[in-house]
């Protein structure tokens, strides 16, 4: 069975090594944290003027100055700086915070599009950093919003397979009209 690591690979299209580089370098210490605020406003301000009616949807909920802190925040304690998103939030768990947005393939390339103009946008980050920051991107966070797509797949299907099963339990138990999951598990 492949890892998630491999599959992201085969999804993307970037080996391992490749998405890995960012390791090798302390981009935290090379680039400081001002530079990591300015690529995620300038991300941001990109994501939230878009054009496109269906991508800015997605964002709708969300303040920007939070969307912008969270994003750097992020970045810093994944590069090499201090926990501060951890700290202030908790495990990162991105496939979990990001289930209850509407992502798909087209929405994971218009997020890519985004983080290369503005890494391209971002004048402190050199060519080397900004060319491993898009690797690692692209091999982590495309592959996991198309695993979240898959996930909700998943549950669907698990409920369409189980729910004639529940319903039928439900006639045997208790001799009448079938109630809801919901209901035997709240009772």
């Amino acid at each position: 069975m492949q890892s998630l690591q491999e599959k992201a690979s085969e999804w993307s299209g970037v080996n391992q090594a490749d998405a890995f580089a960012i390791d090798t370098t302390n981009l935290f210490q090379k680039l400081g944290l001002q530079t990591f605020i300015n690529l995620s406003t300038n991300f941001y301000n990109r994501v939230y003027e878009d054009e496109e009616v269906w991508f800015k949807s997605i964002f709708v909920n969300s303040k920007k100055e939070e969307a912008i802190q969270n994003q750097y925040e992020f970045f810093v304690q994944r590069m090499g700086g201090p926990p501060l998103y951890s700290q202030r939030k908790g495990h990162p768990a991105l496939i979990g915070r990001h289930r209850p947005f509407p992502v798909t393939h087209e929405a994971a390339e218009r997020w890519l599009h985004h983080m290369q103009k503005a890494l391209d946008s971002t004048p402190d980050i050199d060519a080397d950093s900004k060319l491993k920051m898009i690797i690692f991107f692209r091999h982590n966070d495309l592959p996991k919003l198309l695993f979240h797509i898959n996930c909700n797949l998943c549950y669907y299907l698990l409920f369409l397979l189980f729910k004639p099963l529940i319903d039928f339990a439900y006639i045997l138990c208790f001799s009448g009209t079938p109630r809801s999951f919901l209901w035997l598990v709240t009772s």
